[in-house]
């Protein structure tokens, strides 16, 4: 168990827990399955766009069963960070 704490400890602390953090961690995959990033565990950018198109289909559910329910804050990052992906697929499809 000591040895997990301590690998915990050498990444620092983990990130807040909200709504915007797990959209920001969506759309982070979405970006690497498009071959915008390079893929943390590979170095490498490589382009899937099932995947991609997975993701943002994830995403579009989410922005659909979550309407109604989100501060103006959040759901105006879910409406821009969505739509610049979108078009990001249409570009690479």
């Amino acid at each position: 168990m000591e040895q997990v704490k301590s690998e915990y400890d050498k990444k620092g602390p983990m990130p807040k827990v909200d709504f915007i953090t797990f959209i920001m961690s969506l759309s982070s995959s979405a970006l690497v399955h498009l071959g915008e990033v390079p893929d943390p565990v590979t170095g490498k950018k490589e382009v899937d766009l099932d995947l991609a198109r997975h993701t943002i289909d994830v995403l579009s559910m989410l922005e659909e069963k979550t309407k109604g329910n989100l501060s103006n804050e959040e759901e105006d990052f879910f409406k821009n960070i969505l739509f610049e992906l979108k078009m990001k697929y249409v570009q690479r499809a």
